[in-house]
């Protein structure tokens, strides 16, 4: 069977990014965790080596998107050195899931028995956003044009996907805007993406000056990615 690989991009996670290890590390088929540190300036590196992680590190914050590519980077090294039946399937996760990681099997499963190219998580007990959800319904309803379906959280990070499909997602669409491109994108190539119901939580971004400038980002970001793809 084919080994998973966690991947988590990090910036400045340290409270939480320990404990999003040691429960990724306990999932079923994951053989390697590998935490990509976007240009963390706290205890994020030192924490997610604490827990077991593979750490590729970055001194400057390159955004999510080119932190995912790293780890997946990483994670080809991983095959080179320690192959397994195939290259390894790769899970994303977010630096702060804390214990809740431990509950993203059944993301996992579709992709292992071959019935999904790509899942997709839909948290089961949803956080109260501090905003107004633009920044989804703007990812929905591009996503809706294309595809012609609309998925229940469009920018989930949770995703387990092949190395094939990692690879038909290339390139990624830069920042916060990586999820809602890879739906489009592998949806067009006629990959199988399938959404699942999982019992996971993360932090909500607040209602205070910083959550306002990182909805923001997502904002420009996802529009960004959708202007090539939607137009």
């Amino acid at each position: 069977m084919t080994a998973v690989a966690v991947v988590i991009a990090a910036y400045n996670e340290a409270e939480r990014v320990g404990e999003t290890v040691s429960a990724a590390r306990r999932l079923p088929g994951v053989d390697a965790v590998v935490v990509a540190s976007d240009g963390s300036t706290d205890g994020t590196v030192g924490a997610a080596l604490d827990a077991g992680a593979v750490v590729w590190r970055t001194r400057r914050n390159q955004g999510k998107a080119a932190a995912m590519l790293a780890g997946a980077t990483a994670v080809r090294e991983i095959d080179r050195r320690e192959p397994t039946d195939g290259p390894r399937h790769l899970l994303f996760l977010d630096a702060d899931l804390g214990k809740t990681a431990a509950n993203a099997g059944p993301l996992i499963e579709p992709v292992v028995d071959g019935s999904a190219d790509m899942t997709t998580a839909v948290f089961a007990s949803r956080v109260k956003l501090a905003g107004h959800g633009l920044v989804v319904r703007l990812s929905g309803s591009g996503i809706r044009r294309v595809a012609g379906w609309t998925p229940a959280q469009p920018l989930n990070g949770q995703r387990c996907l092949t190395r094939a499909a990692f690879e038909a997602a290339q390139p990624l669409a830069p920042g916060f805007g990586v999820e809602t491109a890879m739906t489009i994108d592998l949806w067009r190539k006629g990959y199988r993406i399938v959404e699942v119901e999982v019992d996971m939580a993360h932090r909500a971004t607040g209602g205070d000056l910083a959550g306002q400038l990182h909805r923001g980002r997502q904002f420009v970001d996802v529009a960004r990615a959708l202007a090539p793809r939607v137009l």
